[in-house]
């Protein structure tokens, strides 16, 4: 695309650590003009939240992994001269993104009811913990935290392992891109009625609608709770043979298929025996993956896939980050690229998702360093 389809949008990211800064960074790959309002010198929590020893540029890996794209404005919100600043910059703004405590941003003067004062047309866009009120509202609005109340960890893992966390923070990533989603239909919203919008969402829920697919049997089934495989186990709710099996050489993820068809395949005719019983893939589920799992620890990854790939058995062999970058698949994708601060510093990191007429959108521009771009802003903006 000639122009990225949100060019011209100005999006203000008053938010730290990683579910509003993500929704902001996600709106930046797609052409937004985004400025990062961070503390002075200090600035976000997050640029100093280490994954590891590494820092790139006196900021951590996570930090700009997801800032880049985005401008710095320091400023301090209980200062008079810099929230004066910040409120003329919201008069200008389409979007404000938040993730302060429920009523942080009401008592420091930023709640939606305060900015469409200023800016009637301002899309008003905030991440809570759990929501903005009931028992849990004081709670710290942390990704494990979340993770932790969802239920979600009882789904991971065989059944003798205890809870299982996603290994990710992907409670902060999925409330961010359901902030985003909703953004975006405010300011569509907004194109037809010229009127903005408080958009809303949490961890806790960004959790729930993960799993809306499983509660959904759970609620419809008479509240039953989800039972794990004993070994192998990759989903609660479906029958063997799904599940991530052990081989001589590595790991095979193999999805649904018919148990005859897989017995016929594997030389294993109790397969065949166990698929003319209905019901029995699940019933038995815990027996016919022991069955598997021996089965498939005679012979390698390479064996296994040349063998049931081409009688189309939907399998995959589990793949680490090396092995997965360095494979022909990937790099056709163009998912890496190098962004560059003004300093210098470069960091390699990913790309959006997204590809719009073929194309991936995006600056090649690093995260920030904190207030790197306030006197222009000033300037720019009269501020």
């Amino acid at each position: 695309m000639k122009t990225p389809p949100l060019d011209g949008l100005l999006v203000l990211d008053m938010s730290q650590f990683l579910s509003g800064p993500s929704a902001a960074l996600r709106l930046g790959d797609l052409g937004a003009r985004v400025i990062k309002v961070e503390r002075p010198e200090t600035g976000d929590i997050c640029r100093q939240l280490y994954l590891t020893d590494t820092d790139v540029g006196g900021d951590s890996t996570l930090f700009h992994a997801i800032n880049r794209n985005k401008e710095s404005f320091g400023a301090d919100l209980k200062d008079a001269t810099d929230r004066a600043r910040v409120f003329k910059l919201i008069a200008r703004a389409d979007v404000v993104i938040l993730n302060f405590r429920p009523g942080v941003a009401e008592r420091l003067g930023f709640g939606y009811d305060a900015l469409r004062e200023i800016n009637p047309r301002i899309v008003h866009a905030s991440i809570s913990g759990y929501g903005e009120d009931g028992p849990w509202v004081d709670l710290p609005g942390q990704d494990l935290l979340a993770q932790a109340l969802s239920g979600g960890m009882w789904l991971s893992g065989s059944a003798g392992d205890g809870p299982v966390p996603f290994g990710l923070s992907i409670a902060d990533m999925l409330a961010g891109h359901a902030l985003m989603e909703g953004i975006l239909a405010a300011l569509i919203r907004r194109g037809v009625t010229g009127e903005g919008a408080e958009v809303q969402t949490s961890l806790f829920e960004a959790m729930i609608d993960l799993q809306f697919e499983v509660l959904t049997t759970h609620l419809n089934d008479g509240g039953r709770p989800p039972r794990r495989a004993e070994v192998d186990n990759a989903h609660a709710y479906l029958a063997a043979p799904y599940g991530v099996y052990r081989t001589a050489d590595g790991y095979l993820a193999l999805a649904m298929t018919p148990l005859d068809k897989l017995g016929r395949l594997l030389d294993m005719p109790e397969l065949g025996a166990a698929a003319a019983e209905p019901g029995a893939a699940f019933r038995d589920r815990d027996a016919i993956k022991r069955m598997l799992s021996d089965r498939l620890a005679t012979g390698g990854n390479v064996q296994w896939l040349k063998l049931l790939r081409a009688a189309d058995v939907w399998c995959a062999p589990v793949l680490d980050w090396p092995t997965m970058l360095d494979n022909e698949a990937f790099r056709r994708l163009d998912m890496v690229q190098t962004v560059l601060r003004g300093d210098g510093v470069a960091v390699r990191t990913t790309k959006t998702p997204i590809r719009l007429n073929g194309t991936r959108t995006g600056t090649g521009r690093a995260a920030p360093k904190v207030g790197e771009h306030t006197a222009a802003l000033v300037r720019e903006f009269d501020l």
